[in-house]
């Protein structure tokens, strides 16, 4: 059964609507680079203004972006449960060892099967674990800047195995709640792909929309 995923994961229309796996970390910055050079320049084909590039999410984003503006919580939908009050799981993963479906999904799902959170977001939590920017490193919180929270170094291809960790996000279909928790922090080496690791893209946003801080405190009043 596992060789039947293997050969048509990618290829059958079937999964068109899954999440990536089976990517590294270089091959995930080298699609980002691909797709900003795709961006701008059919944006300079129709004269207009070049977009900011894209890129992977740094460590910090990725949980601002996951937490969704609920402050304080474990999971993308707040906390502390994961499952709903009718009993039905939030997010897939693996409740119990070796129960992989006992949430409806024994590998990745259809991404969107679960509710976004409050930016909208799907699959925070669970389904695939994420690449992030950072390179891991147990001293991160302590070393990083609290206006720039990024840490990174390049690592080459002869560089020792503990140089080439890159923090993974989110947990996926094969862990456990613990990895799925927004605060939970681990790696993988950045030449490895992993069916349960995959990437989403982030953009520099540029600038503001004018007024935007009057409707937001519009919001606040209300």
């Amino acid at each position: 059964m596992n060789e039947d995923i293997t050969r048509q994961y990618f290829t059958s229309p079937a999964y068109d609507n899954y999440p990536v796996v089976g990517i590294s970390w270089v091959q995930a910055k080298a699609f980002c680079v691909w797709r900003s050079n795709y961006l701008n320049q059919y944006l300079e084909s129709i004269d207009y203004t070049q977009m900011n590039d894209f890129r992977l999410p740094t460590e910090a984003e990725w949980e601002y972006a996951a937490r969704g503006g609920i402050a304080g919580e474990s999971y993308p939908w707040g906390g502390p449960y994961v499952r709903n009050p009718n009993g039905c799981f939030l997010a897939n993963y693996e409740p119990l060892k070796g129960a992989y479906d006992d949430d409806g999904g024994v590998r990745t799902l259809m991404v969107g099967h679960y509710a976004p959170n409050d930016f909208g977001l799907y699959d925070m939590s669970g389904n695939v674990s994420e690449w992030c920017l950072d390179a891991y490193d147990n001293p991160t919180y302590v070393v990083a800047n609290a206006l720039s929270p990024f840490y990174n170094y390049n690592a080459g291809d002869n560089a020792s195995p503990a140089m080439k960790r890159k923090v993974i996000r989110g947990g996926s279909w094969k862990d456990q709640k613990y990895f799925i928790q927004v605060q939970t922090r681990t790696y993988e080496y950045q030449d490895t792909a992993k069916s349960y690791i995959g990437f989403r893209c982030v953009q520099p946003y540029l600038g503001r929309v004018k007024g935007d801080n009057l409707k937001s405190a519009s919001n606040v009043a209300k």
